[in-house]
């Protein structure tokens, strides 16, 4: 019995300790979200922006997707979780496919396990027809006008592939308010792995707290601050934060409004 008293006093004290650590690391990271959801009066000496919803609309792309899956738009989201899923599975293991590659093969195990037949050559017509013609969201021109007006340099940053990104942009009539354009397809790893920002900053020559990315996932934001740079969230509908990670020091509806706390920033 008084050994078994004992274990039991060790197992408590244990566990006491073991809530104690994991109270006070609680508390540390809800301090830094806190810190990180002040906005930082410094400019950033980059903007980066993440291209595919958060710059352009892919209403249309998403509707062409839906009708393929057999007119099922409620498998959107499942589409592209696994497209995100699978490239994030081809740099863990050390592969490159081109981001509308990975889309076209997630397209075809999402109609799969949902009874539905699609063709390679059908679920590229799906997705890379109208994707290279989406337009930019209502506010996106104005609020980039705006933005380079007052001194900003702006690059935009993608998972897509260099040609890709530079037709949509062409289509859209975003060519020229970017200084330059960065593609992942240039380090062979897809975002939000931390190298595929580490090297966005190096390519711009800054360091990773100049660097502000702009974007419409939470995945790409939690990448970012994780990586050590700033970020800027647009909440557009059905875009969520990750819980787990930090928050941005922005978090607006729209670009138009990030804009604006972006401009007061000297």
């Amino acid at each position: 019995m008084t050994n078994k008293r004992r274990d039991f006093m060790k197992k408590t004290a244990l566990f006491s300790l073991g809530g104690a650590a994991v109270s006070s690391l609680g508390f540390a990271a809800n301090d830094t979200k806190k810190m990180n959801t002040e906005l930082n009066g410094i400019r950033p000496k980059v903007l980066f922006f993440d291209v595919n919803e958060t710059l352009l609309d892919l209403t249309t792309m998403k509707k062409s997707v839906g009708d393929a899956l057999g007119g099922r738009p409620d498998l959107l989201p499942l589409w592209f979780t696994t497209m995100l899923q699978y490239s994030l599975v081809t740099t863990v293991g050390r592969q490159y496919n081109d981001f509308g590659i990975i889309g076209v093969a997630a397209l075809q195990m999402v109609a799969a396990n949902n009874g539905i037949t699609i063709s390679e050559s059908d679920a590229k017509t799906a997705i890379l027809t109208p994707l290279r013609s989406i337009p930019a969201h209502p506010e996106v021109k104005a609020a980039l006008s705006e933005l380079k007006q007052a001194g900003y340099k702006l690059v935009s940053f993608t998972n897509s592939s260099n040609i890709g990104v530079e037709t949509q942009f062409k289509n859209a009539g975003l060519i020229d308010y970017f200084d330059h354009r960065l593609s992942i397809e240039d380090i062979g790893k897809f975002k939000p792995h931390t190298d595929a920002y580490d090297w966005a900053a190096r390519k711009m020559g800054i360091s990773p707290n100049e660097c502000m990315l702009v974007a419409a996932h939470g995945w790409d934001i939690a990448g970012a601050l994780w990586a050590n740079w700033r970020g800027a969230f647009i909440s557009r509908p059905g875009a969520q934060l990750y819980p787990l990670a930090d928050k941005p020091e922005i978090n607006e509806s729209d670009l138009k409004l990030i804009t604006e706390k972006l401009i007061t920033l000297k």
